[in-house]
């Protein structure tokens, strides 16, 4: 499988697996300049980058970094990002600071992990009784 990745700006920074064991693809704040998320503030965050997947039997998610919600209260504000396979604008991500205190995200930080998923989809068959 491939994934194609554009560049929507120079200043973007390819998804990349930490380690070779990494189940997911580090996404990386696309900013010019500083942006500070204040205490129960919820902000779109660019990543610059728009992806595409050769199948359509996949799934793109986007969770939020571990590391970022318990060291400073800062989370996704939609749990899971879904990307369906035949999305093609930028990928965002909308982080929320649940903490107490404001948080600063700095061009190119990690703010998110990206995954490729199987789908299964299943004919859907209405029934009286289930099994």
């Amino acid at each position: 499988m491939k994934l194609q990745i554009m560049r929507l700006r120079p200043e973007a920074i390819l998804p990349e697996q930490q380690t070779p064991g990494s189940a997911g693809y580090d996404l990386s704040a696309c900013l010019t300049e500083d942006l500070v998320i204040e205490p129960g503030d919820c902000v779109p965050v660019s990543t610059g980058i728009a992806l595409c997947p050769d199948r359509q039997d996949v799934v793109l998610l986007v969770y939020a970094r571990s590391g970022l919600a318990t060291k400073h209260g800062v989370s996704m504000a939609n749990g899971v990002g879904v990307i369906d396979s035949d999305y093609r604008g930028e990928i965002g991500v909308g982080l929320v600071n649940l903490g107490d205190a404001p948080y600063t995200v700095q061009p190119g930080d990690r703010i998110a992990q990206l995954m490729v998923t199987p789908v299964v989809q299943p004919a859907v068959v209405p029934v009286t009784e289930l099994d």
